[in-house]
């Protein structure tokens, strides 16, 4: 078992995590405040940008091949180096669906 630094951008907040443990395990063991839902890599709350660093997390799927190149699902990925993370930043497949939703909206109202 190894253990790895993963630190926070942006909040000064840094915990040890093992390379046999999820990011998210610790982080609430430590009291910090990362937020999550499903906790089986699907409803993307969790996801975090990848900063600096390598992750494992076969399990993720909800983010596409190229996603998960960039960005951990904090409840599946287990570090694979020390890491820089940034919380609360989503994938773009998010975003795109966002925008689709209010444009739906938009001219449901119409």
């Amino acid at each position: 078992m190894t253990e790895y630094t993963v630190e926070f951008v942006g909040t000064g907040e840094t915990i040890e995590v093992s390379d046999n443990e999820t990011i998210l395990q610790p982080c609430l063991e430590e009291g910090i405040a990362q937020e999550y839902s499903c906790r089986v890599g699907m409803c993307l709350a969790c996801s975090a940008e990848v900063v600096e660093g390598e992750v494992t997390q076969p399990a993720a799927r909800g983010l596409t091949d190229e996603e998960a190149e960039t960005f951990a699902l904090t409840c599946m990925a287990r570090p694979q180096s020390d890491l820089k993370l940034d919380r609360g930043k989503y994938p773009p497949s998010i975003e795109e669906d966002g925008d689709a939703n209010v444009a739906g909206s938009a001219a449901a109202d119409d």
